[in-house]
């Protein structure tokens, strides 16, 4: 016998609309944060990001630059 599976794209509120969940509403911010980035890459040469207290710019061919520390 198969167990059913939950789906939470099938689950709608009584209008129609999907049920929007945090853990969907994380994972796709983080997914469309991560295409971002690679198409700002692909068009700029770089990025600027936060990485381990600084702010950073991180270049295409892996180097990084330091731009600023952050305050605490």
């Amino acid at each position: 016998m198969k167990a059913k599976t939950k789906d939470s794209s099938a689950q709608t509120t009584s209008d129609g609309y999907a049920y929007l969940t945090k853990r969907l509403l994380v994972s796709k911010a983080q997914q469309a944060g991560k295409i971002a980035a690679k198409r700002a890459m692909e068009i700029m040469g770089y990025v600027v990001t936060v990485k381990d207290g600084w702010v950073v710019k991180l270049y295409e061919d892996g180097t990084v630059e330091k731009l600023e520390e952050l305050q605490a």
